[in-house]
């Protein structure tokens, strides 16, 4: 786990590494997290480690266990599919607002931020991908000119990165997506912003079917029957 920053109250410190390390993959989907060895681990008393998992426990990243504890929140293909669909709206009319109004900073940021995306890939880090994919849609959303954009995906994109460190984890053709990323610049820094949107929500819809596929071995038999007779 990263060290506590200094910055923020102890509670936030400790809830902010936790989430991330859930969201970078460091605890993994079903994994027990018990406050004893979390606060020794961040070198903390329990109790900013209790109201963090509270909070995460509200916030859906981390589930009972029926025992002292909780578990690492699995990664559920219906809250995927929910995410994704409000994630390709956002990021759609994030990269159509952009070609109207950020082309300027897409043609002098974009292929810096390509360039440290494929460098990412090289590198061969988990999360090294997760924070270039991020900087990257975070940079789309910034330079759309819509603030409520960036307002409404901040509240969901924990679950995003989280959702990415399964899909990158285990997704074979990680240049493809910066293939995908580079056209999505190149179509907003042309002030193209109807191909812009499709290029961006054809991007969020291939990376959703990648990751369900990814994880359908991890539903279990009894679910994947009740979704069939659901049918």
């Amino acid at each position: 786990m990263k060290p506590l920053s200094l910055h923020q109250p102890l509670a936030d410190r400790v809830y902010r590494a936790i989430l991330d390390a859930i969201c970078d993959g460091e605890f993994a989907p079903g994994e027990r997290l018990t406050q004893d060895e979390l606060a020794r681990r961040l070198d903390v008393s329990r109790q900013p480690v209790l109201q963090a998992l509270l909070l995460l426990k509200q916030q859906g990243f981390v589930r009972e266990t029926g025992r002292r504890g909780v578990a690492v929140a699995a990664l559920e293909p219906e809250f995927i599919s929910h995410l994704y669909e409000l994630r390709g709206a956002l990021d759609g009319a994030a990269c159509r607002g952009a070609a109207r109004r950020g082309r300027a900073e897409a043609k002098l940021w974009g292929p810096k931020l390509i360039a440290e995306g494929r460098a990412a890939v090289s590198s061969g880090k988990l999360g090294q991908m997760i924070a270039a994919d991020t900087r990257f849609h975070l940079f789309l959303h910034g330079i759309s000119g819509n603030p409520v954009i960036a307002e409404t995906a901040e509240l969901h994109w924990q679950h995003v990165r989280r959702v990415m460190a399964g899909y990158l984890g285990r997704h074979g053709a990680r240049e493809a997506i910066w293939d995908e990323h580079a056209a999505i610049i190149d179509a907003v820094a042309r002030g193209d912003g109807a191909a812009a949107e499709r290029l961006a929500r054809d991007h969020v819809e291939a990376a959703l079917a990648n990751l369900l596929r990814a994880i359908a071995p991890q539903t279990p038999p009894q679910e994947t029957a009740r979704r069939r007779n659901a049918r």
